[in-house]
């Protein structure tokens, strides 16, 4: 019987047509990285803080509070005048809305694949506007109009707003050159992520520019045109449309202060980069046909 078995493993390859066995090709796996910058749209947010106090004498605020401000308008901060300078001051392109994406197709079509996204927005809530406020301070209530000095109170993300995004790529070719080094593509790319802020507020007239910070969840959709031009230089050119969900941004010193809130982002990203290609060993099993009596 063992002699049985044993014939069957090794003998019974052979004995396959060959449309039946398990061959080995080559598959090329496309890797690319990109860099470029955006520049950004946000909805109103209404904006919750709160503080149990308790926070020793490092906690500006001693007491406590749980107050919103409803409603509020925000802008981004672009900074592009500062990679305006020389090129001795290269340390400078990070200052703006920068992005920046690392990913790869899996197959010789480039039109599926997976990706990592960065975009270091700038949230800042607009100072000069009417703000609504409710909730309580020391236990009052408290219910008012006002628009703020930004001595008194501000708010943003400016260290970046930080969404970190895992998505899902399909590319359609729309235009290919005949020697197959050029290409025009239309692409779409929905993800999911996280949002890792640090935030600058200004409360009670005390400002603090708190830590980086893992505060909460984000999704959305990016589409827009890739290019490919002598096989590995990209440009790509995309509009992306996320829901940010900060549940927990640090607020006063010490993690007892938090802020929370959300809102929606249309973004307008540029990116440029480069990207090669690696063979990888595939196994396919080819069908076997079946003849039908």
């Amino acid at each position: 019987m063992k002699k049985l078995v044993l014939a069957i493993l090794f003998g019974s390859p052979f004995l396959l047509p060959a449309q039946d066995t398990l061959l080995p090709k080559k598959t090329k796996v496309t890797w690319y990285g990109v860099w470029g910058y955006n520049r950004d749209w946000f909805t109103n947010s209404t904006i919750h803080f709160v503080n149990h106090g308790n926070g020793g004498p490092n906690d500006p605020v001693h007491g406590t509070y749980d107050f919103t401000i409803h409603d509020v308008t925000a802008h981004d901060k672009p900074q592009f005048d500062h990679i305006a300078g020389s090129w001795s001051d290269l340390v400078n392109v990070t200052i703006p809305q920068f992005n920046f994406r690392i990913g790869c197709y899996f197959n010789d079509k480039q039109d599926f694949g997976i990706e990592l996204s960065y975009d270091h927005a700038k949230y800042v809530v607009t100072d000069g506007q009417n703000m609504h406020f409710t909730g309580t301070v020391e236990g009052h209530p408290l219910k008012y109009d006002s628009i703020p000095s930004p001595h008194d109170f501000h708010f943003e993300h400016t260290d970046g707003a930080n969404f970190w995004m895992l998505n899902f790529i399909k590319r359609w070719a729309l235009w290919t050159s005949k020697n197959q080094k050029n290409s025009v593509g239309f692409i779409v790319k929905p993800g999911i992520g996280t949002v890792m802020p640090r935030t600058d507020v200004t409360i009670f007239s005390h400002r603090l520019n708190n830590d980086w910070h893992f505060a909460g969840i984000i999704g959305g959709v990016e589409t827009g045109m890739r290019a490919y031009f002598l096989k590995h230089l990209v440009i790509e050119f995309t509009v992306k449309a996320s829901y940010a969900d900060y549940m927990k941004c640090l607020v006063q010193g010490y993690g007892n202060g938090t802020a929370s809130h959300t809102f929606g982002t249309l973004s307008a990203i540029l990116n440029v980069g480069y990207q090669f290609y690696a063979n990888k060993p595939t196994f396919n099993w080819l069908k076997r046909k079946s003849k039908r009596t």
